[in-house]
């Protein structure tokens, strides 16, 4: 920090548990930054980047005064392949209309060859939905590690995405295979800037793969001659026939690609779907959730009332939906605004970062409106009903 001194005008020091963050208004003599600043911040041992504030040339400096604790990689990636594996399995009943595993019936568990044997046998029918697997883990993976690049970018301590596989006894009622991935910051988050980032890195990445999916799969997707109550989207998993809600982005890309009529959607073209539902969930502007982030870095403190709002029009959004697609519709809603209050200990506000006063860049701000676009987007008021 020394070097650094001579090309300031003033700065402050905040020391966290792990860091130390420095915000220093630079001389206006270097600012630009001049060739000597250049060189004393090529040697800062962290990471820094710049901020316009009333007329002045700001810079923030962060370093770690700890190493980051060593991840447990084995277990990040048994819970993936685990998850996998359920998502595979939900794939295969999408397809063949059957649990491809289950308990042996009547094997003696002693019999090891007779066992390994069953298994390889109850296996086969799973290729048929690995590309429903393959896309999903994918949108999935794609979220999270938008996530946990851009945090770890801004020196963070995060966690490697976490998978939590649906168990197979949940087949067919839950054919998904997973309950999605989560990472944990370890730490707050210093200012707005960081937080629009971060935020909005997940969904922007997982959507562009949901995208991919989605388009790959209504290609191989076709129009059937009669349709249900959405006379729309069907989506066939067993003797269940579903029929999906849909949103702007999703009836366009329909017209554009599999045509006009009720479409039987492909197993991939589900994939992209449920990436879109997601998306769609996350950047809901609520709490800790994504949308929230990317709020809260808009708006700062008003976001609390926003995020009130919008918390009782989940509520009012299960009546009204609930009237027109059933109560199962209705509970969905209902349940997520539940999950919301309990994972934030009853509140659906965004908690404070170190500094919400620094103001939003304004290349970060088109960034967070164009997100709050694709929330309207992705959004859609009944997303399944049988």
């Amino acid at each position: 920090m020394n070097a650094l001194k001579p090309y300031l005008r003033w700065w402050r020091t905040i020391v966290t548990r792990d860091r130390e963050i420095v915000e220093a208004v630079v001389d206006p003599a270097h600012a630009g930054p001049s060739p000597e600043l250049q060189s004393a911040l090529a040697a800062w041992s962290g990471l820094h980047y710049w901020s316009h504030d009333a007329g002045q040339q700001r810079l923030v400096l962060i370093r770690r005064l700890t190493a980051l604790p060593r991840e447990r990689w084995w277990l990040h990636g048994l819970l993936f392949v685990l998850t996998f594996i359920t998502v595979w399995m939900g794939g295969a009943y999408l397809v063949n209309g059957s649990v491809p595993l289950g308990p042996p019936a009547g094997l003696d568990l002693g019999r090891i060859p007779d066992l390994l044997r069953d298994v390889a046998d109850r296996f086969r029918p799973m290729p048929p939905g690995l590309d429903f697997a393959m896309a999903l883990m994918a949108i999935l993976l794609a979220h999270e590690s938008g996530h946990y690049l851009s945090a770890r970018w801004y020196g963070l301590n995060a966690s490697p995405p976490f998978f939590l596989p649906a168990p197979p006894p949940l087949l067919p009622v839950f054919f998904i295979g997973t309950f999605g991935a989560f990472i944990r910051l370890r730490h707050p988050v210093v200012d707005r800037r960081q937080l629009m980032d971060v935020g909005a890195a997940g969904p922007w990445a997982g959507f562009a793969v949901a995208l991919v999916a989605l388009i790959a799969g209504l290609q191989r997707s076709g129009i059937v001659p009669e349709g249900g109550p959405s006379e729309q989207f069907i989506l066939l998993a067993g003797e269940y026939r579903m029929y999906l809600g849909n949103s702007l982005l999703f009836d366009a890309l329909r017209h554009g690609i599999a045509g006009e009529g009720t479409v039987l959607l492909h197993p991939l073209a589900f994939a992209g779907w449920l990436g879109l539902l997601v998306t769609m969930l996350n950047l809901l502007p609520l709490g800790q959730l994504d949308g929230g982030h990317v709020l809260f870095a808009l708006l700062g403190k008003r976001q609390a009332a926003v995020s009130t709002a919008a918390w009782f029009g989940l509520l009012v959004l299960g009546i009204v939906v609930g009237q027109q697609a059933g109560p199962l519709t209705a509970w969905f809603w209902w349940t997520w605004a539940g999950l919301l209050l309990l994972f934030g200990r009853g509140r659906v506000a965004h908690p404070n970062i170190l500094d919400r006063h620094r103001p939003l860049p304004r290349s970060r701000q088109a960034l967070g409106w164009v997100t709050l676009l694709l929330f309207v987007a992705t959004f859609s008021p009944i997303p399944i009903f049988y």
